[in-house]
């Protein structure tokens, strides 16, 4: 159902702490122009968690302005299930096109409660999901067991493999093969995933350099490993900044400097500032500096 380079989108906001919505149109063109296949609004590098439901609507609704007829997805990542089960059904009211579940980041659940919080979103939803498993982030495992008990329920079509296990990718399609369109989430493991059989790529960077990704993508769909690996290589440093407790910051930062845009993020974040600012910054110039030219694909 899913597959190609899905961005996780940053949230813009003003001087004065509002939803920037000119500023998103402008960004999320730039992924869509790039070629992504998709966008997943609200997610952890969107700052979910610190948006109200409203505005999480008003930032879907910007993406499904750009997007056209690309899916667009809203990332559910409330406390409680109750809440998650509410914005899921306001999803589906203003036509997303799936949801992007994560197990409550608050509450770390057990196997049994992971299975009934997700189902109880797939059915108050009832759109396709793309389930979120990122046992390092939000300290929940949804395990191939846990997958097995959701197979049955056909709205759960894709998995955002974020275990930090590159073993987990062939272990999800020994067990299940096909029936789960399987996205890598980890950015600077997505070489490797697309190695192993991943069809998709829930990118991070990808906001800030989106030909970069996309041509590593569609490379690698081709065949020509080598020319996707040559760019792979180049993007590195600037990939482990998605691997963070400041990816969020690290990767806006990175979006000044490749797209001329801002860093602003809502607080309790801060923009990076002194000796940490200057290392992400020597990171993104460096890699400027050298920028590969694209082979046509």
């Amino acid at each position: 159902m899913w597959s190609g380079v899905f961005p996780a989108v940053t949230t813009k906001f003003t001087e004065d702490d509002r939803l920037d919505h000119a500023e998103m149109e402008r960004c999320f063109g730039l992924q869509i122009d790039a070629g992504c296949d998709g966008i997943i609004v609200a997610g952890s590098l969107g700052e979910g968690p610190m948006l109200s439901h409203d505005e999480k609507i008003d930032v879907l609704k910007t993406a499904q302005k750009v997007a056209g007829k690309k899916p667009v997805l809203l990332t559910v990542n409330e406390p409680g299930t109750r809440e998650a089960a509410a914005i899921a059904k306001r999803a589906a009211k203003e036509g997303a096109s799936g949801l992007m579940v994560v197990p409550s980041p608050i509450y770390h659940t057990n196997p049994q409660e992971t299975v009934a919080a997700l189902t109880a979103v797939a059915q108050a939803g009832d759109l396709p999901v793309m389930i979120y498993s990122n046992r390092l982030a939000y300290r929940v495992d949804v395990t191939c067991d846990d997958m097995e008990k959701l197979a049955a329920d056909t709205r759960f079509v894709a998995i955002k493999e974020s275990s930090d296990d590159i073993r987990r990718s062939t272990e999800i399609i020994n067990r299940f093969g096909d029936r789960f369109d399987l996205f890598t989430g980890v950015d600077n493991l997505a070489f490797e995933a697309l190695s192993v059989g991943a069809i998709g790529w829930v990118a991070g960077l990808v906001v800030a350099f989106p030909r970069e990704t996309v041509a590593i993508y569609q490379l690698m769909k081709q065949g020509r490993r080598e020319e996707a690996l040559a760019i792979y290589r180049w993007f590195r440093p600037l990939l482990d900044l998605d691997v963070s407790t400041y990816l969020v910051q690290n990767i806006k930062l990175a979006e000044v400097h490749a797209i001329g845009t801002n860093d602003r993020v809502r607080m309790p974040r801060q923009p990076l500032s002194g000796e940490r600012r200057a290392t992400v910054e020597k990171i993104v110039k460096d890699a400027l500096a050298v920028r590969p030219t694209l082979p046509s694909f």
